[in-house]
């Protein structure tokens, strides 16, 4: 990782790179609310295509509590992969934490970029921000997200049961953790 760059040159023809999101972005953000099955089992049905464009106009998806990153990868030519987002949660008193996700567009899932994005988000909130702890959630069935939040540094802390309703039904969750103190996550770079 190079600093406070939020990216990593993967291979000599593969960087992946977090930044702020940009108007021509919101295309991706439409589609993952119109489009059934586009972010997997996540999505909860149609809401409002015209929303980003509002929270975008407000802010550029960028707050004290509540933002999102585009995940953009280079290769070849310089692309939108997906989205990360982190979201302030509190525990108890002052102990605050980041909730985070990612989404990514399907032809850019299975590669590789989705541990490194989210180990890249880890790094750069415990650079900027003084929280101990970012956690992060997935469904019992995501076999690759789960992978892919271990490779990241994150550790499984339990079955969050009976968490969500989706497809008709309440489900559990699977819940991981990532300290500052942890060990670094695996090398970013490929293997």
């Amino acid at each position: 990782m190079n600093g406070a760059d939020t990216s990593v040159r993967v291979t000599a023809d593969l960087t992946i790179r977090l930044r702020p999101v940009a108007e021509p972005d919101l295309v991706i953000f439409r589609r993952f609310r119109t489009e059934p099955g586009l972010i997997g089992p996540d999505w909860g049905g149609f809401t409002d295509a015209a929303e980003p464009a509002r929270r975008f106009a407000a802010d550029g998806y960028l707050s004290d509590d509540d933002t999102r990153l585009i995940v953009e990868v280079e290769q070849e030519r310089v692309a939108a992969a997906g989205i990360v987002s982190y979201r302030a949660q509190r525990y108890a008193g002052r102990a605050s934490y980041w909730e985070i996700g990612i989404v990514l567009l399907p032809q850019w899932r299975g590669r590789g970029i989705g541990w490194r994005a989210q180990a890249l988000l880890c790094d750069y909130l415990f650079q900027h921000t003084p929280a101990q702890r970012i956690q992060a959630g997935t469904h019992p069935e995501n076999v690759a997200e789960q992978r892919s939040l271990v490779k990241a540094g994150f550790q499984l802390e339990g079955v969050i049961r009976a968490c969500e309703f989706r497809a008709g039904q309440w489900r559990d969750g699977y819940l991981y953790s990532r300290l500052r103190d942890d060990p670094p996550p695996e090398a970013l770079s490929v293997r």
